[in-house]
């Protein structure tokens, strides 16, 4: 099985302290007192809405709310966070999580290590399926891939999360059998980072939960990605 040298975010979120999973599968020319209205509905709305999206962030949804994701969910290229770690970009993102008191910056520096280490230093991703692995040394691999379905994964802790899982169908020998996207999103909606799963054994995959490389937009500063994960 093709396995990348050590592999990934910070989403920060309880989704990634996790320990083996089982599978489971307006009117218009309104007045002033209706403007205020519907704008208070809508504030309203937005609320909740919000506290929908942090809840199944944190990994509590249904099964229902579940729905299959596009390729061009992912689409664009991204940059591996694994360099900023290493290079001291991320320090302040480990002293801002330490300040919770449940670990030391250290410790969780050795804890992204672990999670964050690739080879992989880039990947390019389109919508129609094409997936290009760059290595910082410049060498790489391509392939093309299509949807395999989605899994969901339970945790010890008792949240869950939902892998977006696509299989190879051309491309270069090196290339994964498959490609597993974790991003704490359940249905459609464009990622604005990721974790990503490769490998030969579909099944094997989805017990991965130490490593898991991760990826933002390339375009992001180092400094910017840091902000990032702050913020979150």
């Amino acid at each position: 099985m093709y396995r990348p040298f050590l592999l990934s975010t910070l989403c920060l979120s309880a989704a990634l302290t996790v320990a083996a999973p089982l599978q489971a599968q307006k009117a218009p020319h309104s007045h002033g007192h209706s403007h205020a209205h519907d704008h208070s509905h809508n504030h309203a709305h937005d609320h909740a809405h919000d506290e929908v999206a942090e809840k199944i962030a944190r990994g509590y949804f249904e099964d229902a709310q579940v729905a299959p994701r596009p390729l061009s969910d992912w689409a664009g290229e991204w940059q591996s966070v694994w360099p900023l770690l290493e290079d001291g970009t991320l320090a302040p993102v480990m002293a801002h999580k330490a300040k919770s008191g449940s670990r030391t910056a250290a410790d969780w520096t050795a804890y992204y290590e672990t999670g964050y280490r690739t080879d992989i230093a880039a990947i390019t991703i389109t919508a129609e399926g094409g997936f290009d692995f760059l290595r910082a040394d410049g060498s790489g691999f391509a392939g093309h891939y299509v949807s395999d379905g989605e899994e969901i994964l339970t945790y010890a802790k008792g949240n869950r999360g939902v892998r977006f899982i696509f299989k190879k169908t051309g491309g270069d020998d090196e290339a994964p059998a498959f490609v597993q996207f974790s991003d704490h999103r359940i249905a459609p909606s464009v990622s604005d980072h990721f974790h990503l799963y490769w490998g030969g054994d579909r099944a094997a995959l989805l017990q991965e939960v130490t490593h898991w490389p991760t990826y933002y937009p390339a375009r992001l500063s180092g400094a910017e990605v840091a902000a990032e994960m702050m913020a979150h």
